[in-house]
């Protein structure tokens, strides 16, 4: 004899087809938003960026010099974007943070449940990652801008925030922002382990530039400007390299690639390993 299931039965038997791109990004918002660690990472990344535009700003001295009209918007886009250099640290953190802390607490079993192709849960944590790091990225840039401009003001120094040589660069800081938290999301999902996550992606954005040059070879001179913080430094217009070095546009490709790279072994990994 057999028996037919209720219909409320049936309703809740899965077809394996995992929930949509738009449930999950609305999942890794959720899961994204209610851990402290989020809010006080991003908190951490606006109050340094501030201090330091703050400091940058007071400790400028121009003597009797004038500052050149041309150079004003540089000079604020340098005093804003300051922060960025340490802010990059607490993102990266973050960013190993939003997939091995699912590893460490199990949960990740529950996301690749609800997500049995696996690539669509990694695709959503990396757009979630990016919007929310760059939206907080702009609002860190824009308001150290606003913390140098009161300050510089008093010295002589002003410029736009529409002026393209200042708004180009505080965007091009808070991408640079977004792009690392998503690279050191798939240095985590490589190594499934916040401690070696994190020093993984603290070691290639800090040490490797410290690193590299003590090698006594061109080829290590030469490898220089591809760096992932050293062209970084290149996405808000500041050439780390002189005259020779890459256009921004050269320099957010090379981020982006560093970017790609991370998230394609991240994706192959979680592919074909069990959780």
């Amino acid at each position: 004899m057999t028996t037919t299931a209720p219909a409320s039965v049936r309703a809740f038997v899965p077809t394996g087809s995992g929930l949509s791109f738009t449930g999950l990004l609305r999942s890794e918002w959720i899961k994204l938003r209610s851990v402290r660690s989020t809010i006080w990472s991003y908190a951490t990344v606006v109050l340094i960026s501030f201090g330091m535009a703050l400091l940058m700003s007071v400790s400028i001295d121009f003597g009797d010099s004038p500052v050149p009209a041309d150079a004003q918007a540089t000079l604020l886009a340098q005093a804003a974007t300051f922060g960025v250099f340490f802010g990059q640290l607490v993102v990266a953190v973050l960013g190993v943070l939003a997939i091995s802390g699912e590893y460490s607490t199990g949960m990740i079993r529950s996301s690749l449940t609800a997500t049995p192709r696996r690539l669509p849960m990694l695709a959503a944590k990396a757009v979630v990652l990016f919007v929310c790091t760059f939206v907080v990225g702009v609002i860190t840039t824009v308001g150290s801008y606003l913390v140098a401009a009161s300050v510089l003001g008093g010295k002589g120094i002003s410029a736009s925030l529409t002026d393209p040589d200042l708004l180009l660069p505080l965007l091009g800081g808070a991408l640079y922002l977004a792009l690392v938290a998503v690279f050191a999301l798939g240095v985590g999902a490589i190594l499934r382990s916040s401690a070696g996550g994190i020093a993984a992606a603290l070691g290639i954005i800090l040490l490797l530039p410290i690193v590299l040059p003590m090698i006594p070879a061109q080829w290590a001179t030469d490898l220089m400007p591809y760096l992932l913080s050293n062209a970084g430094l290149g996405v808000f217009g500041l050439n780390a390299f002189g005259p020779e070095s890459f256009e921004v546009w050269q320099n957010v490709l090379i981020v982006l690639g560093w970017v790609a790279v991370s998230l394609a072994g991240a994706a192959m990994l979680l592919r074909r390993r069990d959780a």
